[in-house]
């Protein structure tokens, strides 16, 4: 038997918080009735890999504490070596939003990282992407179908002739009929629309296939002095579905054209725009591959680099963690009136933060969202909070900033890709298969055994640090240059390799008529 199996086979527990009075079982499937840790502790029941043990006993009523943090009252009296699963556990309040502390503990500014480069694709506006794609926008779902038939004859017609294009992607999505164009909540799905278009990866390049008759018109989508970008299918000079594919391949053609005169060059890594999202979580998010995430995210920032976190009901039951890191008073006010928002909405739909956390979260070890908000908020790592947008808003400042979108996996992409967004990275414990075909998605499974099971899935395996195979530091900078790899198109992700990529989905609260 190695080393590490020895390791990995003995009864094995992570307490993150000498304040913890909870710990998670680490050794892969989990440990049965009996089982003893080397401080003497005994399992009174058979515990799964990512879920809680009590290290003491816990009096009916008492607080439950990980990360430090304060995750639940115990819902009966629980003693040391007990399962403590979610039936087990109160739920507390969400923290009120009046009275928050705001910048009053705003991290130091690190010392900056020199010299740290990506091979990118530098736009005339000054953006850079880290990939070379042409982006068709469309102005109504009705015209999705005959998109998607175009982009397959220029895939097969005129990509060949463009060497140095990466792809052809549509733009399609659920909008633009039957909806209140002019109720206030429309901004969000508009202003998405309108920026994904402007993403860095499609080198400002931009058109649109419209229908005639939908309520978003297609100029809306267009930036301010282009005019002649627009295919409408109801044009009466277009006679025929054939006459109408034929005229989106010879406005694309000429769009391939400019594109395939881009050639990578080497710029510095505070270009870069990357995107941190979570999806299937588990217990061992907040240990491994957020944390790791995390200090990649500090390296990035102190780069020059701009790094946007999100998932507004995965940080709103952690929101007073981070108002205390907001760089000005400004942006604290402005992380409050962003979960201010979204209660509201949830209100709106009769819904509680509780409706997050999913099956496969609880299954993973994560009794609630106040515990799953805890280790979400980790891969901001520890910068100060440099700004914050609206769902949709483009990014005009470097840094860390809190983009808020909805916590679901495309909407949270696709918002983000809105943002500026040219590189994501997705931690995972439970597996997805998430990609985008807009930017690559480098994924990091917080469990070795995941990483395993799906190698040719899963880019990164942050779960060595749970089998002290590497520390925090070590994986993060490791993650750091892979993430500067990925952007310089020098490695692939899995998804980018399959071609698996998720449809975006549009976060639209206006009304649909």
């Amino acid at each position: 038997m190695g080393k590490m199996d020895a390791i990995t086979d003995s009864p094995r527990y992570i307490r993150l918080n000498a304040r913890d009075n909870v710990a998670i079982v680490v050794n892969d499937f989990g440990l049965p009735k009996g089982s003893r840790f080397p401080c003497g502790l005994e399992l009174r029941a058979f515990v799964p890999q990512g879920h809680k043990t009590a290290l003491t006993d816990i009096a009916e009523g008492e607080p439950i504490i990980r990360y430090g943090e304060v995750i639940g009252t115990a819902a009966m009296p629980l003693q040391a070596g007990d399962w403590v699963d979610e039936a087990r556990i109160v739920m507390p309040e969400a923290p009120p939003l009046d009275g928050l502390e705001i910048s009053t503990a705003v991290p130091a500014v690190q010392p900056p990282l020199e010299g740290f480069t990506f091979e990118g694709f530098r736009n005339a506006d000054g953006s850079v992407g880290t990939r070379n794609i042409l982006g068709i926008s469309t102005s109504v779902q009705c015209v999705a179908g005959t998109l998607d038939h175009a982009i397959k004859r220029i895939r097969a017609e005129l990509l060949p002739h463009y060497p140095n294009v990466d792809d052809v992607v549509g733009l399609t999505h659920t909008y633009g009929c039957g909806v209140a164009i002019n109720a206030p909540d429309a901004v969000v799905p508009i202003r998405t629309l309108q920026n994904l278009a402007l993403n860095p990866n499609f080198g400002g390049e931009v058109m649109v296939v419209g229908l005639g008759c939908e309520k978003l018109v297609p100029e809306r989508l267009l930036p301010e002095g282009l005019s002649d970008a627009v295919v409408r299918m109801q044009d009466q000079a277009l006679e025929g579905f054939g006459a109408i594919v034929d005229t989106i391949l010879t406005m694309a053609d000429a769009r391939l054209k400019v594109l395939d005169r881009r050639r990578r060059e080497t710029c510095p890594a505070a270009d870069l725009v990357i995107g941190l999202q979570c999806g299937g979580s588990d217990a061992f998010s907040g240990v491994t591959a957020n944390p790791a995430l995390g200090f990649a995210a500090d390296l990035l920032v102190r780069a020059g680099a701009t790094v946007m976190f999100s998932e507004v009901t995965e940080v709103r039951d952690a929101i007073q963690l981070l108002t205390r890191r907001a760089a000005t008073a400004e942006i604290g006010r402005a992380l409050v009136r962003e979960m201010e928002w979204y209660d509201a909405y949830l209100a709106r739909g009769g819904a509680d933060r509780s409706a997050n956390t999913t099956p496969g979260n609880k299954k993973g070890g994560l009794a609630n969202i106040v515990e799953k908000s805890l280790g979400s908020i980790v891969k901001s790592g520890s910068s100060p909070i440099a700004g914050v947008l609206a769902p949709g808003e483009k990014a005009r400042t470097k840094g860390l900033l809190f983009a808020a979108t909805p916590a679901s996996d495309f909407i949270c992409g696709t918002l983000q890709l809105a943002s500026g967004m040219t590189l994501q990275v997705f931690t995972t414990g439970r597996g997805t298969p998430y990609g985008l075909a807009a930017a690559p998605v480098i994924k990091v499974a917080t469990r070795s055994e995941l990483a395993r099971r799906w190698h040719d899935l899963i880019d990164f395996d942050a779960g060595r640090i749970a089998t002290g195979e590497m520390t925090i530091e070590e994986a993060g900078w490791e993650l750091f240059r892979l993430i500067l790899d990925v952007a310089s198109g020098r490695t692939k992700p899995w998804s980018d390799r399959w071609g698996i990529h998720n449809d975006l989905a549009l976060f639209n609260p206006a009304p649909v008529t």
